[in-house]
Formats: C-alpha cells, structure tokens, sequence
C-alpha cells in the first residue's frame, strides 16, 4: 500500500493522497514518521480548512499516548468544516482524551 500510494504522488502530487499516504506510513514505518509526514503538509493552504488532517493527528498522537496533543488536535478539527456525524466523532474522540474547553461544543 505504502509504494502504491507512493506511486500516486508521483502521478498526481496531491496533499490529500499525501495525507492518506500518512496513515499507510504509521502502519509501515511507526506514528513518528506519520507526525513527521503530518507536520509537512501542516502549512499546505489546500489543508487549510481540511478538518482530516488535524483528525488524523490526533488519532496518531493517542496512539502514541500522547494525549493532551491529540486533545488539541481533535478540537482544532472542530473549528473546520465538516458534517454532523463527523463532528460528533471528533467529539467522542476529543472526550476520550483531555478535554480542553471547546466553546460551542458539547
């Protein structure tokens, strides 16, 4: 799966299948190479309001036990686009870790 997305890039250089190449990446290589590959496409505008990328994030740092960092990352997803049932998602996901105060959110 990992060169196969590798391959994608080179065909279509997209953050998107960078990101999902992340996720690949943290099954092959470990979370710490994901974050690493994550915090490269952090300041990419594409992903500006791309509430995955924090999601993603934040699933990676509990993973790795990290998790007032995945507590920041889950709310700053909350601040971006995305439906209903995905919000209530991040909410369950942020109320598993520690909850920082998300104003407007249950």
């Amino acid at each position: 799966m990992l060169a196969l997305y590798g391959d994608l890039l080179a065909l279509n250089p997209s953050p998107v299948v960078a990101l999902n190449r992340a996720v690949v990446l943290a099954r092959v290589e470990g979370t710490d190479a994901a974050l690493r590959a994550i915090a490269r496409l952090e300041g990419d505008p594409a992903l500006a309001d791309y509430y995955l990328l924090p999601s993603v994030k934040g699933a990676l740092l509990k993973e790795r036990g990290d998790d007032a960092g995945a507590a920041l990352a889950y709310a700053e997803a909350l601040k971006r686009p995305c439906s209903e049932p995905e919000k209530r998602f991040l909410v369950r996901r942020l109320s598993d870790s520690d909850k920082p105060k998300v104003s407007g959110q249950p």
